[in-house]
């Protein structure tokens, strides 16, 4: 077993949605709890951080017209729309789960309080961290960063459509390679579009390594978390 005891994992939103493009599939969402469950009944801490593009984002609706601070608001409770159904799935299985949101939304969730979920965590709950930061110009992958640092994370997982990071796009590039593993600083330096640099920031002064991974691939969480696979690419300090 691998020594990750607590883990952020952070999912888009767009992965989400339907065919069309937006909402929610609930095989996807049904999928993704299959994933968390089978390494929440590990005995592991699961901290999650939503994205909400399936519903709106703000950037692309300040390109509309929208007033930026209030896209982004809008984009936060997006965030939570998605994270209040994958609550309800979560419970529907059995596994016990709360809300808390970076922006106050009651009756639906409670404030985020980093003592409150760690709190929550140690209890046996899996822990959605929704609304973002709480602020408005900052990502969710700043969002799951900053809650991954609050948590005291061991590792932050971002789940993407491809299995880790490529010398370039291997969907437009059929001779991309991949990183089983990279530092921050050369992540950097060949600007590899991993996160935010916000995000990428937290994390590197924080020492907390990022795996970024296929989220779509069948017991992949699993096999990374408790197998200890190297399934993805690990973005880490390496001295």
């Amino acid at each position: 077993m691998t020594s990750y005891k607590r883990i952020l994992l952070k999912l888009s939103g767009e992965s989400l949605a339907s065919a069309s493009g937006h909402g929610i599939d609930a095989a996807v969402l049904n999928a993704y709890v299959a994933e968390i469950a089978s390494v929440y009944h590990q005995g592991v801490q699961v901290g999650i951080v939503l994205g909400g593009g399936n519903i709106f984002r703000g950037v692309s609706g300040s390109e509309k017209g929208f007033d930026r601070v209030q896209g982004d608001y809008m984009g936060m409770l997006a965030t939570v729309i998605n994270s209040l159904a994958l609550q309800s799935a979560l419970e529907n299985t059995g596994i016990p789960s709360v809300v808390l949101s970076g922006v106050a939304i009651d009756p639906l969730c409670e404030r985020m309080c980093r003592r409150k979920a760690v709190q929550h965590l140690e209890n046996g709950h899996v822990v959605i961290m929704a609304g973002g930061t709480g602020n408005p110009f900052f990502t969710t992958d700043s969002a799951a960063a900053l809650r991954a640092v609050e948590i005291k994370a061991d590792v932050l997982l971002k789940g993407t459509r491809v299995d880790g990071v490529y010398t370039a796009d291997p969907e437009k590039d059929p001779t991309a390679t991949r990183f089983s593993e990279i530092s921050f600083d050369m992540a950097y330096e060949k600007n590899l579009k991993i996160m935010d640099l916000t995000a990428f920031t937290l994390c590197k002064e924080n020492d907390i390594p990022i795996i970024v991974f296929d989220v779509n691939a069948a017991g992949n969480l699993k096999e990374i978390i408790i197998d200890g696979k190297p399934n993805g690419t690990v973005v880490k300090n390496l001295v």
